[in-house]
């Protein structure tokens, strides 16, 4: 049974970055202006054209559940190359038509595919995936935009191409945060096809991180998968008579009717007014905050995403 990940312990200190590179980022960027919006909602709704990009329809998932109602995962090729493949042909092959939501685990995970694991999987999906989610800094899409606080489960933290990134000097990795997606496996060696996914629905289960595929984000619907029953089974699996909620389809934005596609921009990380939006979630001072926090988490400062206009 694919019963990955386990319920959250945590077991590492927290290690301390140095002052040069916590330094960075407020000595390259200037202050807010003084006519700012005071609030980080604010700021993403007055932020000019310029700074957001669009979503490829080819990074956009698309999962219609009973009822009609749909969640949106954006893909992160780059972080996952040989699991975003897989996922991509398993859209194709409309693999998870007629699948279910089988795992909901109370401030965990809610997970979704083949219950019985007996489906046979489509022709060409790698099934032996060597783990390729800890990512070459060399290898990813712009410099890291750096986020200046000690995180707890990695050297550095900070953004790289719209995404939340932890970093060690060489290598980049996707952080276990809320809404984000990864692939079910069995025990190690094995790093699971993609077939059977889930998606974080409770406090950010970060030991998780280098030890499981990341393969994206829910950016629309993660309200639905979030606000479902909780299994009754270890681990949150569904038991004998609870309803699992069914799957009706799944398929890449890119293959559906130019007018049933979904579109999506994510926030330029290399803007202002993302470096703006992000020393509002650090130092909020407004009417309702009395006590600015002077920092702000990884998975406490989400890449801001917006339906295109």
């Amino acid at each position: 049974m694919l019963y990955f990940p386990f319920h959250p312990m945590l077991d590492r200190a927290m290690p301390i970055r140095s002052l040069a590179f916590t330094a960075a980022l407020f000595l390259s960027s200037p202050a807010l202006a003084a006519d700012a919006p005071a609030t980080p909602s604010a700021m993403v709704a007055q932020a000019p054209a310029g700074a957001w990009r669009p979503i490829a329809p080819d990074a956009l998932l698309v999962m219609t559940v009973e009822g009609g109602k749909r969640v949106v995962i954006q893909l992160a090729p780059d972080f996952a190359p040989a699991h975003v493949a897989n996922i991509r042909a398993l859209a194709r092959a409309g693999w998870w038509d007629g699948e279910s939501v089988y795992r909901v685990q109370d401030n965990y995970v809610a997970q979704w595919g083949d219950a019985t694991e007996k489906k046979a999987l489509p022709p060409g999906i790698a099934a032996n995936i060597v783990p390729d989610y800890v990512r070459p800094l060399a290898t990813l899409k712009g410099a890291p935009v750096p986020l200046p606080y000690p995180d707890a489960y990695a050297p550095r933290t900070g953004f790289i191409d719209g995404w939340p990134v932890a970093m060690d000097e060489t290598s980049a990795w996707l952080p276990h945060c809320y809404a984000m997606v990864g692939v079910a496996r069995n025990l190690s060696p094995d790093a699971g096809t993609g077939a059977e996914l889930y998606a974080v629905i409770g406090q950010a289960p970060r030991q998780l991180d280098r030890n499981i595929a990341l393969v994206g984000r829910v950016i629309e619907g993660i309200g639905l998968l979030a606000s479902l029953p909780r299994g009754s089974g270890d681990l949150g699996f569904y038991a004998a008579g609870e309803r699992r909620l069914p799957i009706l389809s799944v398929r890449l934005a890119s293959d559906l009717p130019e007018a049933q596609r979904p579109r999506y921009q994510a926030m330029d990380v290399g803007s202002r007014s993302f470096a703006d939006y992000l020393r509002l979630r650090a130092n909020r001072k407004d009417d309702f905050y009395e006590r600015p926090a002077g920092g702000v988490d990884l998975c406490n400062a989400p890449v801001p995403v917006r339906q295109a206009p």
